[in-house]
């Protein structure tokens, strides 16, 4: 975007307004409605699947932690089970693993090891709070894409939202597009504390402006996380940004999903406010860590007519 567009896009950014009440009467619209059933509901949850970010964003997570959730990502579904759903030569794994930076070298050893070109996604500048200098929340990006990563989830400085500092936003989040090179840029907004509705839509359209492949709602972390009002704000200015641009940029929802019901609500939502198009791991992820095993225990009821044991489906 040249300095006079972006000029005049923060112009128009200043006064934008959301209409909460439309938003929340669609959000409770959404709920409400029916999902599919029986063998179509096994599809969607595969599709589902196919659409997770695996992650483990734990204080106490060690190279075996991390080797358990590789294995879980190649391999999401018990493999008999795909099989009687004649699934199991699709090439079924879970969109990528997201770990912290740290840990990138060792995911990438374990998916090398077993000759699995599954991206390593890693958190970055400063996660999840974004409270230090910009130079090392730079450093930090360089450091997760120099060891492998493929994608990068970036947190951005919530004060500058809080403050109206769109412009110093863009220019922030310009650098971190910069840093990650080749690798793709997933842009956190952790909509819990950004305020307002009006504050996410805003934040939205500067993080796309700035080269964001997604936007993400939370990092997990806030206490509010991804609900459906915010989505629908972030879907629409996702949509508007399509039509303004041509361009697509992609939609992650994180943070509290964790029933397979959930994941059928959410890919409802983008196939009726985006499209067929984002309905694909190149513009919808998943992002969780629990949601898994009650897809992979939702689809053992369909198979088999019988819920599992705790003990019968491997845990990441």
């Amino acid at each position: 975007i040249s300095l006079q567009g972006k000029l005049k896009y923060l112009e128009w950014i200043a006064k934008v307004k959301v209409n909460t009440q439309a938003v929340l009467k669609r959000a409770q619209h959404v709920q409400g409605q029916k999902t599919p059933k029986k063998q179509w509901q096994a599809a969607w949850l595969l599709k589902a699947v196919t659409c997770i970010d695996l992650t483990t964003l734990a204080g106490d997570d060690t190279p075996s932690n991390i080797h358990r959730l590789c294995l879980k990502a190649i391999q999401p579904v018990r493999y008999d089970l795909l099989k009687k759903m004649d699934m199991h030569d699709k090439g079924i794994t879970t969109a990528a693993v997201c770990v912290y930076p740290s840990r990138v070298a060792d995911a990438i050893k374990l998916l090398n090891a077993a000759n699995s070109s599954l991206p390593v996604a890693s958190v970055a500048t400063g996660f999840p709070t974004g409270q230090t200098p910009l130079e090392t929340r730079l450093q930090e990006v360089h450091m997760a894409v120099a060891d492998g990563a493929t994608e990068i989830d970036i947190v951005i400085n919530r004060m500058l939202v809080l403050t109206g500092q769109w412009e110093a936003l863009y220019d922030e989040i310009c650098q971190f597009r910069q840093a990650c090179s080749d690798a793709h840029m997933k842009t956190i907004l952790a909509i819990g504390e950004l305020g307002t509705f009006t504050n996410v839509y805003k934040a939205s359209m500067v993080a796309m402006m700035a080269g964001s492949d997604f936007i993400k709602t939370s990092t997990g972390k806030e206490v509010v996380n991804a609900t459906y009002p915010v989505a629908i704000v972030m879907m629409r200015a996702i949509r508007n940004y399509f039509l303004c641009t041509g361009h697509k940029v992609g939609f992650k929802p994180a943070g509290g999903i964790r029933t397979a019901q959930e994941s059928l609500v959410w890919l409802t939502l983008i196939k009726e406010e985006l499209g067929n198009d984002w309905l694909c791991p190149h513009l919808f992820r998943l992002g969780a860590s629990s949601l898994l095993a009650d897809i992979e225990r939702q689809i053992y009821h369909y198979v088999t007519g019988q819920y599992a044991a705790y003990h019968e489906l491997p845990m990441p």
